[in-house]
């Protein structure tokens, strides 16, 4: 493990710390009052219209929601999200903004699509450049950036207000928090980052694709055809190949920098382009990559803190955000290892992987030289972790228990800082199952930040935690014995079972991104990923969302001598120590069939 990987860590958490403290203060304003902030007042012309457009009579945000109203809404909300993004891809060739003219995407695609930018995953099975028009990516999928974040922190904020109600059968309103989380947070933030990013190259244009010569011509061979359509062969069976000549080259264009900024900001992950981050247009220098490493934490650390003082305590937002950094860091550390060391196949062939001036030494497969191997670690990890799904190197080119962190990180269930919103209310989750074993263990009913934790809360809590394993195997399963399900893989063996099972624990977990080595554009994967996707989001929402009606209506106890401390370093690890359990005994099966045996094939 080299000293730059270390250095680049620690210097990314400091920033991020930094940046996180003060946004946390600001997030607790939004989700605290409803009234308008200092500085953004001009905006709260723009909030009380949309009320109004949502039906809060007179535009006032005081028409409070119970948990059922306030998941309704939720629900009814996304789901019409779905079918206008559906609708605008079925269409797009008939619309505006398509220079290109790019035809009307397939049923199956735009379906899988539509789910996937609304549950905030942003899987994509298309190469982004050849199938969106600039409409589509902006008034679809961008728009969906915006609005599935803000449905994250609506609903966590939901969780937090029951934890410090002193008992009541709201947890606030539904339209009030996705309407100021956009506008006092997402819209901000992502304007600011843009304007960085196109200052540092990143594109933001409506120009037609450019055509431009190459300085060297590329010389390839195609195999000829007969009249027939069907490829000619030669006396021995061979295809016969006919040289050709490449002296020019299409550059895609587009408003790149404005859904750059959502999409790490919302950790949502769709990339305009096929190569996502690893592409010069949205990721061009080392700030840039810094930037937007940090942009994916920003928001999910600076809810801890906003946490930490809605409740009145702000050492509980410090014990979360520090069970979260801890695991976060373990599972790095094993990415940068993994990486810089010698591939053993191609050191069996003698090449030369050793760092020098001129290499940076270890595992540079799927990796951009821009970066090089601790920033592309560390991207893998952040984005990751943090259910974005951005990539700025191909996970299927990790080295082995290179591959299995990114897995674990998700199938953690996103909690290791995770994504907007939904980190929080999962790590949470896994607070109040702390809380419950430790209850057991000493014969106390237990209490989490003063509310009692009792059978429906457990139930519940159960739910929420199972749903994405559940979601997660089953997919997989159906995947590894249909033949529709192995067409798409491109890598027999164990790494082929590591694509499929990324797959769905990426889709389950809303993650979004991919191994890359699986052909998942086809009718049944963009089919079934689209139903982890829905489920493994909204099966989760409306158990903490129960969760938190339950939670509000109760009494908050104050502290006594038999309280159990949920601050301190014992709490810490045994949060830890359950999110680390559920993870593993859900998925050593499927992790032993995958990248555990690819790694001990490739050392073997």
């Amino acid at each position: 493990m080299s000293t730059s990987s270390l250095t680049l860590l620690a210097v990314f958490l400091l920033v991020l710390l930094a940046l996180a403290w003060p946004l946390g203060a600001f997030l607790a304003r939004v989700g605290e009052s409803e009234a308008p902030l200092r500085g953004l007042g001009w905006l709260h012309a723009i909030e009380r219209g949309f009320y109004r457009v949502a039906g809060i009579k007179g535009g006032s945000a005081d028409h409070a929601m119970g948990w059922k109203a306030y998941a309704i809404a939720l629900i009814v909300f996304n789901a019409l999200g779905t079918v206008f993004v559906y609708a605008v891809q079925r269409l797009q060739s008939w619309l505006p903004l398509n220079p290109q003219g790019l035809a009307n995407v397939s049923p199956d695609s735009s379906f899988n699509t539509a789910v996937s930018f609304v549950g905030n995953t942003n899987w994509q099975g298309y190469s982004g450049e050849q199938t969106m028009s600039y409409l589509t990516q902006m008034v679809a999928l961008a728009t969906q950036n915006f609005l599935s974040a803000a449905t994250g922190i609506a609903v966590v904020f939901a969780l937090i207000r029951a934890f410090a109600a002193r008992s009541t059968n709201s947890i606030g309103n539904f339209w009030v928090d996705v309407t100021r989380a956009t506008l006092y947070v997402l819209l901000p933030l992502s304007l600011i980052l843009s304007i960085f990013l196109m200052g540092q190259g990143v594109i933001q244009n409506f120009d037609a694709y450019k055509e431009v010569t190459l300085l060297d011509k590329v010389e390839y061979s195609i195999p000829k055809t007969g009249t027939d359509g069907q490829p000619l062969k030669d006396a021995q069976g061979q295809p016969v190949m006919a040289a050709q000549t490449a002296t020019t080259q299409t550059i895609a264009m587009g408003p790149v920098a404005s859904q750059e900024a959502i999409k790490m900001l919302g950790t949502n992950g769709g990339g305009f382009f096929n190569a996502n981050s690893a592409h010069p247009y949205e990721n061009p220098t080392a700030a840039t990559n810094f930037a937007q490493m940090i942009a994916i934490f920003l928001i999910p650390a600076a809810l801890c803190f906003a946490f930490g003082r809605i409740v009145g305590d702000i050492r509980q937002g410090w014990a979360v955000l520090g069970a979260m950094t801890l695991v976060f860091v373990a599972m790095t550390l094993v990415v940068f290892a993994a990486e810089q060391q010698a591939h053993p196949v191609l050191q069996s062939l003698g090449v030369d992987q050793a760092a020098s001036t001129l290499q940076a030494g270890g595992n540079m497969e799927g990796k951009e030289t821009r970066f090089g191997i601790s920033a592309s670690s560390l991207f893998a990890a952040v984005t990751t972790a943090a259910s974005c799904g951005a990539v700025n190197a191909m996970h299927d080119s990790l080295m082995p228990l290179g591959g299995a962190v990114p897995l674990l990180l998700m199938q953690f269930g996103e909690v290791i800082f995770g994504g907007v919103g939904s980190g929080l209310y999962g790590m949470l989750v896994f607070a109040i199952m702390a809380v419950f074993i430790a209850g057991l263990m000493i014969g106390r009913t237990p209490e989490y930040l003063g509310k009692k934790i009792q059978a429906y809360e457990m139930k519940m809590v159960s739910i929420a935690i199972l749903v994405t394993p559940v979601l997660v195997l089953a997919g997989t399963a159906i995947a590894v014995v249909s033949e529709a399900g192995t067409a798409g893989i491109a890598n027999p063996g164990a790494h082929g079972f590591s694509e499929i099972l990324y797959a769905f624990s990426s889709a389950a977990n809303n993650n979004g991104s991919a191994f890359a080595g699986l052909s998942a554009n086809t009718p049944f994967y963009n089919a079934m990923l689209a139903i982890a996707i829905w489920f493994g989001r909204f099966a989760v929402i409306v158990p903490v969302l129960a969760i938190a009606g339950s939670l509000a209506s109760k009494q908050r106890l104050p502290v006594n001598g038999g309280t159990m401390p949920t601050h301190g370093p014992l709490f810490i690890a045994l949060l830890i120590g359950v999110v680390l359990l559920v993870g593993v005994l859900n998925y050593v099966p499927a992790l032993a069939l995958g990248p555990v045996i690819e790694h001990l094939q490739l050392f073997n």
